[in-house]
């Protein structure tokens, strides 16, 4: 069995794994089989994780995945909290050479919030920047509105 494995215990280029490189798809499932025994272990690690030293009024966490870290941002910070999906059609994530990887793309990690959330709001990104940039202006106004 492959020994799950974390970025920083295997000396792995932190930078590299950022991008839709090779060397990511290299260790993504060992990765991935790491973030599941940490969840298994602490549901609430990596959500502890993202909020430590935060001390700003408003501050944003990136790529949840799982309905487990919504439900614990909304158990800890209740109704402040703001839930944003970005979605992309199927062939214009094709067209930025995004690839179906079955085991991969089809896990929890990847799409355990696909169900059994509603979302406060919904980006829609297929590459018309104008589209965008009125969507997360509302967004951006309704946060200032709520400060």
């Amino acid at each position: 069995p492959a020994v799950p494995l974390s970025p920083q215990e295997h000396g792995l280029d932190f930078q590299r794994l950022l991008d839709a490189s090779d060397y990511k798809e290299t260790f993504r499932q060992d990765m991935i089989r790491w973030g599941e025994e940490k969840r298994r272990t602490d549901p609430g690690f990596f959500c502890r994780a993202a909020v430590e030293g935060a001390a700003q009024p408003v501050w944003v966490v990136s790529d949840t995945r799982r309905l487990s870290d919504v439900e614990w941002f909304r158990d800890v910070y209740g109704d402040v909290v703001q839930t944003v999906r970005v979605v992309a059609m199927e062939e214009t994530r094709k067209r930025r050479n995004w690839v179906f990887v079955t085991g991969v793309d089809d896990a929890e990690s990847e799409c355990g919030l696909d169900q059994g959330v509603t979302f406060d709001w919904v980006i829609t990104n297929d590459g018309d920047e104008l589209a965008l940039d009125e969507q997360l202006e509302m967004l951006l106004q309704s946060l200032h509105r709520s400060l």
